[in-house]
């Protein structure tokens, strides 16, 4: 499967483009602020209905402009078949997403039927940034493949805010009432139980993969883990709810559960934020999206599309050629791969030989 076409109307910088892309490299030249990241991140919504930037629409929409549109056409490798998927969202009202013509009656319905994964310099957040950006990260990896999985999470987070709304009642008017929690227990139970034992198998699965693409990576220099932590290693989600209900009943917040869940990264033993040097780092980071690449290819059997964002300024030359004997030696489908330097860009993928095609990208155009 790749991305033959994409239209774009207010998206960001650009107030129109189009583009007729190849079914292997594309390369996305320009200056920095000439919206390079931009194209990508509309390749992004047509995957997952969303920026891959903000959690809300309306940034994405052209200043001065009230709505925006991307439209796409999808083929599959050897095939006549396409499908046009399209995602419009217009300021104060909502967003629709259409494949061929027909609306999406959830926007979920949508995610893991065209997967794709993108490597970006804000990656690095993984490591730095809180453990709600690593839950969101390992869940919207395993929701491309599992569907039951991201309407079990949807409907955890609706009753954990239900929940929380209940107890921040009770604590304002000093009214506890353990029967109307227990309800929502009850239904809250099973949805964790199963997010907790399918993010339990998912880094198991992973794992291997990303430490193998890691020890390409780094030339074999160092050992890498990661360590799922969640309350649920301790206890049942139950038990765990029990102990916490005087804490919550005190805070009033829910406490315990698996949106409290987080994951370790080390090296060596000793965690990557602090003893990784940054190309320790960036070897990680690159290393866990194409294990994510690989995994999701396994589970579909549909190569996801790849997404390179200002990549050749972030990794060193021979990490550089890693990754581009990597993507040479036709593991991969469709690449896009963004750069400042066009010089640079059709030097190194004419060097190893790569069939591509080079678009330049002009500020607001």
């Amino acid at each position: 499967m790749y991305l033959e076409s994409i239209r774009i109307a207010n998206f960001k910088s650009h107030q129109e483009a189009a583009f007729n892309f190849n079914a292997n490299i594309n390369g996305i030249v320009g200056a920095n602020g000439s919206g390079k990241t931009n194209l990508l991140d509309a390749i992004h919504y047509l995957s997952f209905c969303k920026s891959f930037f903000s959690s809300q629409d309306k940034y994405s929409v052209r200043f001065g402009s009230d709505f925006f549109s991307v439209h796409g056409v999808f083929r599959t490798f050897g095939s006549e078949r396409s499908n046009s998927i399209s995602c419009t969202y217009q300021m104060n009202g909502r967003k629709i997403m259409k494949a061929n013509g027909k609306e999406y009656d959830r926007l979920s319905d949508h995610i893991g039927k065209y997967p794709l994964v993108m490597v970006s310099p804000y990656d690095h957040d993984i490591i730095n940034a809180g453990s709600e950006v690593r839950r969101r990260f390992f869940d919207m990896i395993i929701s491309q493949f599992d569907g039951e999985y991201l309407h079990q999470l949807i409907s955890y987070q609706k009753i954990i805010m239900q929940r929380n709304t209940l107890l921040k009642s009770f604590l304002e008017n000093r009214n506890y009432n353990s029967s109307l929690l227990d309800i929502l227990n009850d239904q809250l139970i099973p949805l964790g139980n199963n997010i907790y034992s399918k993010r339990k198998i998912f880094i198991g699965e992973l794992l291997p993969t990303l430490q193998s693409y890691y020890s390409q990576l780094s030339g074999n220099q160092e050992e890498i883990n990661i360590l799922y932590d969640s309350g649920l290693n301790e206890q049942s989600f139950e038990e765990g709810l029990n102990a916490a209900s005087a804490v919550d009943a005190k805070c009033g917040f829910s406490t315990f559960g698996v949106h409290k869940d987080d994951y370790s990264f080390l090296i060596n033993g000793n965690p990557i934020k602090r003893f990784g040097s940054q190309g320790q780092q960036k070897s990680f980071v690159l290393s866990t999206r194409l294990a994510q690449f690989d995994y999701i290819y396994s589970k579909k059997e549909i190569k996801p599309i790849l997404l390179l964002d200002d990549i050749f300024d972030k990794l060193d030359k021979q990490r550089t050629a890693h990754l581009l004997d990597l993507v040479g030696n036709d593991h991969f489908g469709q690449v896009f791969l963004s750069d400042t330097d066009e010089n640079r860009i059709h030097a190194i993928l004419d060097s190893y030989n790569l069939e591509n095609s080079i678009y330049k990208i002009e500020k607001n155009k």
